[in-house]
């Protein structure tokens, strides 16, 4: 295709045209020139394509639903995310689909958020390296991805009109990183724009986010799509960079952008550059001279069990009740393990090829009895169900009981009311443990819940929505055929009271305070040092390993320059397994408020019993660095840090400690309302200043009259200079020790060293 020619022969009309879709998911064709249209689809775990010959409306056809982003996250595996997307990449190609909407790696800040089952973490390091891997995966079948929803969509009450309000620095360190290294790294062909705004601005016509971050900071070259419905103003979104809309606007905001040209308050230019970037999508992706190619069904279900596998984590296993024994009497309990959760609800729900259950897999291991428990589609109390199913329970000697969140409880389109499980489910497991002492739970959710019953149970395996395979993923753990592996993305809390940005979610009306700042998940929860149920990180294992021999290239590096930690891993236990080693990094000293650790990387090493491999990890001048408003970017401020290996956040194996010198200004100007704290905090300016800091240190201690000053008239003393402005240095002795003029030019002089 030659773009520079056929912007050329483009009228303005059809310039506008190919600025929004033909019809709910494709692109405008031009038909004079030769332009195909190109069909986009969702979703990030599956291919939910609209089926033309259908009866309804909107039904999709048949596809495989692999787990949830809030499943794959636990994995820590950029390879296995990887595989995933080259199986949904070849899924699309087939199917003849240029662009698969997603993947969704939007930060989890509540627990609340009806949406979170297709996030990854609320880790912004975590969700960017594997919304990276994915994308590589799928575009390596030259299909393209949409990396949404940019940015900061983070609830669903009022999404399409709330403003989330921030700070600077929370939106480059959290909401904007998770961002970051997927589109510099992974470079997704597109980028969806959210519904919402950032401090008062809607996203799909938001200069900052679009021009200044996206395509001036971060360089990104792609193009920017709208979510659906989410265009407030179309001429406003073209002049920022929205490059697409969708769906269709049957021709009205077409006319607002000709409008705008005509009428001079839209450059053509900015047009033109939004046109080329769609053609150029369109000659990347156009599947019409694709040939006919297949893909198989039966492989990919298995390829998504094996991926759930990888998935899941075990929060509990206490006395070892996993894996279970098969010459005890089991039951499963619960309507879940004969009907899954599997997936999450709304523009993601894949129309599944076949699923799994629990009853169905585990025939291939023993004989279970089965009871129901509750009703899949109410909360009530069904209190024959529960009967039944405590006399299950007492036939037998291990119970395992499959609940979590239905339907009913989080979805696309609105958020939770609370993290409570259903009541029926509770009184359930509660009726069960009053008779079995040997109860596993098994959990099928798409975000943290509150567990009353955690310490009242012997196991508890998190499968999240572990697609359509996840019967026979929980059952190759629970009798062990497969050791699990897959660590916590999220923290969960001991109730929905600890979470930072309970008093702020979901906002007044159209407003969202982001109170909590860059304190998200374990970033707040073990600053606090406050008791949660399960940390961020946490996984168990049917076997055991040992941290040794942590290494550094050197115990003192530029900022500059990379740094390179190693450190050996051991399985002591009886059983092949894989471990997830977690590296945090902590500012020993700073001058601004950090998180007491933050995940840097992460490494899944396989080892089999006795033996030992080494692990290495790379870091670079972010691994270290804040963003400084100041500035603008991002700075490392010179001094000691901690490098932490460790199974959790919350259990850090091994420690090294490193210096780290920058020559990043981290300014700080002084004004006559600073105070002496903040100038002698200051090597400059503690040289300038000390002789009078330290006559007017003799004047408050009555020190110049010869008196002895007691500790804690001293304490006092120097409590109140640290804290007294720079302007009390003209009042607070009985004569001048310097004029007016004179603190301005000293202070003045600091500010320049500073500057430099």
């Amino acid at each position: 295709m030659n773009i520079d020619a056929i912007l050329k022969e483009l009228t303005l009309e059809e310039k506008a045209s190919l600025c929004s879709g033909s019809d709910y998911w494709h692109t405008e064709p031009i038909e004079r020139l030769d332009i195909p249209s190109i069909m986009v689809s969702d979703g990030p775990h599956g291919l939910r394509k609209n089926d033309e010959n259908a009866d309804g409306p909107n039904e999709s056809k048949t596809a495989v639903c692999f787990p949830s982003g809030c499943a794959t996250a636990c994995s820590f595996d950029k390879e296995l995310l990887t595989t995933m997307g080259k199986a949904l990449g070849q899924t699309c190609k087939a199917e003849k689909v240029s662009v698969l909407l997603g993947p969704g790696c939007n930060i989890k800040r509540s627990p609340l958020c009806g949406r979170n089952f297709e996030y990854f973490s609320e880790d912004p390091y975590l969700a960017s390296q594997m919304a990276a891997a994915h994308i590589k995966g799928v575009q390596s079948s030259g299909v393209g991805t949409s990396l949404k929803h940019f940015c900061c969509n983070n609830q669903e009450t009022r999404r399409m009109s709330c403003s989330a309000n921030m700070d600077e620095r929370t939106f480059f360190e959290i909401y904007a990183a998770a961002f970051e290294t997927a589109v510099k790294e992974a470079k997704p062909y597109t980028i969806m724009c959210s519904y919402n705004r950032l401090n008062g601005v809607y996203c799909s016509e938001n200069e900052f986010t679009l021009d200044q971050v996206l395509r001036k900071k971060w360089g990104y070259k792609g193009l920017v799509m709208s979510d659906w419905g989410a265009v407030n103003d179309r001429p406003k979104g073209i002049k920022a960079g929205l490059d697409l809309e969708m769906p269709t606007s049957f021709g009205t905001n077409d006319a607002m952008i000709v409008k705008s040209v005509k009428n001079g308050t839209l450059d053509e230019k900015d047009l033109d550059v939004c046109v080329r970037r769609i053609l150029e999508l369109i000659d990347k992706t156009d599947m019409s001279s694709q040939p006919e190619s297949k893909w198989d069904m039966d492989s990919q279900h298995q390829l998504s069990q094996k991926i759930a596998s990888e998935c899941a984590v075990l929060l509990k296993n206490e006395n070892s009740i996993l894996p279970l024994d098969t010459t005890k009497k089991i039951a499963f309990i619960g309507e879940f393990a004969q009907k899954p959760r599997y997936q999450g609800g709304g523009s993601s729900h894949i129309r599944s090829y076949k699923v799994t259950s629990a009853l169905d897999a585990v025939k291939q291991f023993c004989d279970v009895e089965y009871a129901k428990g509750y009703a899949y589609d109410t909360d009530d109390i069904d209190d024959s169900l529960i009967a039944q199913a405590v006399q299950c329970a007492e036939r037998n000697d291990i119970v395992v009981v499959f609940a979590g969140l239905t339907d009913l409880y989080e979805s696309e389109g609105f958020d939770r009311k609370h993290m409570k499980m259903p009541e029926n489910q509770l009184r359930l497991i509660d009726s069960i443990c009053e008779v079995n002492k040997n109860v596993v739970i098994v959990l099928h959710n798409g975000s943290p819940i509150e567990l009353p019953f955690a310490d009242k149970v012997k196991g508890i395996l998190e499968m999240y929505l572990g697609g359509q395979a996840v019967g026979g993923a929980a059952c190759d753990i629970l009798f062990g055929k497969v050791n699990p592996s897959g660590k916590l993305a999220e923290t969960f809390p001991m109730k929905l009271s600890d979470n930072p940005s309970y008093l702020n979610f979901p906002g007044f009306r159209d407003d969202v305070a982001y109170n909590e700042g860059i304190f998200v998940g374990y970033r707040y929860y073990d600053f606090k040092d406050m008791a949660v149920r399960y940390p961020f990180g946490h996984g168990l294992s049917y076997t055991t390993f040992e941290y040794s021999d942590i290494a550094l290239s050197s115990n003192s590096i530029r900022s500059d320059d990379e740094l390179t930690v190693t450190a050996t891993i051991t399985n002591t236990g009886h059983c092949d397994g894989k471990e997830v080693v977690q590296l945090y990094v902590s500012d020993v000293q700073s001058s601004i408020v950090r998180p007491v650790r933050e995940l840097k990387g992460f490494e899944k090493v396989f080892l089999k019993p006795g033996e030992s491999k080494k692990i290495m990890f790379k870091l670079d001048k972010r691994s270290f660095a804040f963003y400084n408003e100041a500035v603008h970017d991002w700075s490392v401020e010179e001094g000691d840090f901690i490098i932490s290996l460790g199974s959790s956040s919350r259990d850090i194996r091994l420690q090294a400690n490193v210096f780290v010198s920058s020559d990043d200004t981290i300014p700080y100007l002084l004004t006559l309302n600073s105070t002496f704290g903040d100038l002698i905090s200051i090597p400059e300016g503690k040289k300038v200043f000390d002789p009078y800091f330290e006559k007017i240190s003799k004047y408050m201690s009555g020190d110049q009259q010869g008196e002895t000053m007691g500790s804690s008239t001293k304490q006092m003393v120097e409590s109140m200079l640290w804290y007294m402005p720079l302007r009390g240095i003209l009042t607070f002795t009985d004569k001048p020790l310097m004029t007016h003029e004179e603190l301005d030019n000293m202070i003045a002089e600091v500010n320049s060293t500073l500057q430099k």
